[in-house]
């Protein structure tokens, strides 16, 4: 972490408004050597305002001005106290969106016993969560390309705690579906808060500051665990719903004090602000911004899902729809899973090949050892991220999804044979680990692959057809599992194995790439 807080020798380029017939020359000076002017650079592309086609030189002809990036400022700046405070105020969101995603594999068997639900009603309840989260996600990413990161995030999280809190009141079947359904129209919105995160860092700290948030998400997943161990027994699951909405509550409380992207600020041309805020930053982290004017990319059409079809980018779209996509069906079957197998005898299962439907209202509820069993489990989220920590900035991103998405496939094979409780705790405890360490990989590509222009658009559509397959696999996991073990495992393996290589045929490797502000830029 040393190295993030250095300051970064940044070279500037000397722009002249060069006289008829000449070519304006470009000289690299450090700003040791240069002094400050008032002059605004405006960059022009063929989507910019008429208006900002004209570089705007209030000195004359002959005077040239010292111009520096939104990128340049953040390197000079650093990573210091302000990326601390952000990372834990948006890391309260990761937190709230995994305990609402933990809660389903807790939530089922219980209400399978207490309101007699057959299980397609029981897959229903966590389907609907993201079936809300697949239509959200959409219109999150939209909103904050057009509005702002922080105005998506914010509106998104406390949609999320109302209806979290309301769903804790629900008194039958159905109002409960309803509210839930809501609740993951809010949670859609959570990876907006990524969006936001990764546009405050310098290149160098970006990798690894996007892999430590994944930390409040592993802390959310046990923090579920351990409180319905706590709640469960005693209070039942509609406290465990309202105090599930305690860390969406406290991000909610905290989020007057999130600033909007720089980044959108200037892409928005509101360069004064965007100044502002990065001079807020500088201040907070005990630096000065560079000297010079800042350049500026003004844009009025933001968010064009056109964009993302376009020859630079519609490869990149589609392949990382199914890694998505694939993401979340193997992480979430594998949650699902668990708490499945848990319940019923692992060698029965093997010789038999699926689980006896003995009576569709037959219930059982979670014990102790259940709970402790799971808690381990979802402990192994810890070393898989510490392992993809450095993973991903020494092999790559790409090949570091690669690698999660074969190592998950390799540890499902296992349980294909007839093995025992613990052999059966381990190998999911491998396979979670590296499935929650991939998906966290994907949170760093994404961002950094996409231009600022259809940076959330981009991650809000990708969280959608995540969001798919996580409406798919309780059916497969909670329902195909009860006609064939064989078949189930046989659909994560074979899914996990596909995404495998589609990781590799990414087109782009981002690893110390730069934040591209437009498709215009040129890779950096």
């Amino acid at each position: 972490m040393e190295n993030w807080t250095r300051s970064a020798k940044v070279t500037y380029k000397r722009w002249s408004n060069p006289e008829p017939g000449d070519e304006g020359d470009f000289v690299g000076h450090t700003d040791e050597d240069q002094t400050t002017d008032n002059e605004i650079c405006t960059i022009a592309s063929a989507k910019v305002d008429s208006g900002s086609r004209e570089s705007a030189n209030s000195s004359g002809n002959n005077k040239s001005a010292e111009t520096f990036s939104v990128d340049d400022a953040l390197e000079v700046i650093g990573f210091g106290v302000f990326q601390w405070k952000i990372s834990f105020v948006t890391g309260l969101a990761w937190v709230g969106d995994s305990m609402e995603m933990m809660i389903l594999s807790i939530l089922g068997p219980e209400l399978h016993c207490d309101w007699s639900l057959p299980s397609y009603q029981v897959a229903l309840i966590t389907s609907v969560v993201f079936i809300g989260m697949g239509f959200s996600s959409l219109l999150w990413g939209n909103v904050a390309d057009k509005y702002g990161r922080k105005v998506g995030l914010v509106i998104s999280m406390c949609w999320a705690l109302y209806y979290g809190l309301l769903s804790a009141f629900s008194p039958v079947y159905g109002w409960l579906l309803a509210l839930r359904g809501f609740v993951g129209f809010g949670i859609g919105g959570t990876p907006q808060s990524v969006t936001l995160y990764s546009e405050f860092l310098p290149v160098r700290a970006r990798g690894m500051s996007i892999m430590l948030m994944a930390v409040f998400w592993v802390l959310g997943t046990v923090s579920e665990v351990l409180l319905a161990l706590w709640v469960m027994p005693t209070l039942g699951w509609r406290w465990l719903l309202g105090l599930s909405a305690i860390p969406v509550g406290i991000f909610v409380s905290f989020c007057f004090w999130l600033p909007e992207s720089p980044r959108f600020d200037v892409l928005s041309g509101r360069r004064e602000k965007a100044i502002a805020t990065l001079t807020r930053i500088a201040r907070e982290n005990g630096k000065e911004l560079p000297q010079g004017t800042l350049i500026e990319y003004k844009q009025n059409e933001r968010g064009q899902y056109k964009e993302l079809f376009s020859q630079q980018y519609w490869k990149i779209t589609l392949l990382l729809w199914f890694i998505w996509f694939s993401f979340a069906f193997s992480y979430f079957g594998i949650v699902l899973l668990t708490t499945e197998l848990f319940q019923t005898e692992s060698c029965g299962m093997a010789q038999g090949s699926s689980i006896e439907p003995r009576c569709s209202l037959e219930c059982k509820y979670l014990t102790s050892a259940d709970y402790k069993d799971l808690l381990w489990t979802t402990l192994a989220e810890f070393p898989g991220l510490l392992i993809i920590l450095f993973a991903v900035d020494y092999l790559g991103r790409k090949k570091s999804m690669a690698i999660c998405f074969f190592m998950f496939s390799l540890c499902i094979l296992p349980l294909y044979a007839c093995i025992g409780r613990v052999a059966l705790t381990i190998f999911i405890f491998i396979a979670r680990a590296f499935i929650s360490g991939g998906y966290q990989v994907v949170f760093v590509y994404t961002p950094e692959v996409f231009p600022t222009e259809i940076r959330a658009l981009g991650m809000g559509t990708c969280s959608a057809f995540a969001r798919v397959g996580a409406l798919i696999t309780p059916f497969v996991a909670q329902v195909l599992l009860r006609t064939s073990m064989y078949l189930t495992l046989s659909v994560y393996c074979g899914c996990s194995l596909l995404a495998a290589l589609a990781s590799i045929f990414l087109p782009i490797e981002t690893l110390g790439r730069g934040l591209q502000e437009s498709s215009l830029d040129s890779d950096r």
